[in-house]
């Protein structure tokens, strides 16, 4: 028997194969298209890049006022945004949040790049929780876990929002001395108590999110994660 060696370039090649001028053309224009997106993102990106130092720049100032009011700075600032949500939607619009900086003595231009950051359904409106979440002092997972072990215990029917009946089941308020007076109900001690916490309506209601508000002050002015867990798990008496 007679074995036969091709050579690749001996081997024919199928006519689907071979690119035609009508392909060769399209592959061209494809690729001249290509090249033309690219640098069209490449100059968005840099046209980005003055923006975002901008927000960023603002960010960084209001949480440097927030903090500078001590611990319930950012809880203040936090009650104060949520407040501008007149209709209750958990958003804001440019005009709104550019009229709340101002209050705020932060004269901006970049009220709509804020927005857009945080515009979180293509509304054109900024996401008001994102917005504070942004806001707060960076949390280790190591306190956002023993915050949110806090607030699962008060939480007693699992709903995500703490009420005074949450609070009955957890603490007393009889010891309170306006109690002891006759100057407050029990429950009107405990109201007392969960507004310090409550920075969206005072609707009796506290939800996680307010929760972390009240923490993160506390927490930009604690060094170490440790020391942290001890002060929150001593006021909570977690165990």
């Amino acid at each position: 028997m007679c074995l036969t060696w091709f050579t690749a370039r001996s081997l024919p090649v199928p006519r689907a194969m071979l690119p035609s001028n009508s392909c060769a053309k399209q592959d061209a224009q494809t690729s001249v298209e290509l090249h033309r997106r690219i640098q069209g993102y490449r100059q968005a990106s840099c046209s980005l890049v003055p923006i975002m130092d901008a927000v960023n720049a603002i960010m960084e100032r209001l949480r440097t006022q927030c903090l500078s009011q001590g611990a319930l700075g950012i809880q203040g600032v936090a009650r104060f945004f949520r407040r501008l949500d007149k209709d209750g939607s958990r958003s804001l619009d440019a005009g709104e949040l550019r009229r709340g900086l101002a209050q705020l003595g932060l004269e901006v231009d970049e009220a709509e790049a804020l927005c857009r950051c945080w515009d979180c359904d293509g509304s054109g409106t900024l996401d008001l929780e994102e917005f504070l979440r942004a806001l707060r002092p960076p949390l280790s997972p190591t306190r956002e876990a023993v915050i949110a072990a806090a607030f699962a215990k008060l939480d007693q029917t699992g709903d995500g929002v703490v009420t005074i009946d949450d609070l009955r089941g957890v603490y007393s308020g009889r010891a309170h001395p306006k109690v002891c007076s006759g100057e407050w109900t029990e429950d009107e001690a405990l109201q007392q108590f969960l507004d310090n916490f409550d920075t969206f309506e005072k609707d009796g209601q506290v939800t996680l999110a307010e929760f972390q508000d009240y923490y993160s002050g506390l927490s930009a002015s604690v060094d170490t994660d440790p020391e942290f867990v001890a002060i929150v798990s001593s006021a909570w008496r977690l165990t």
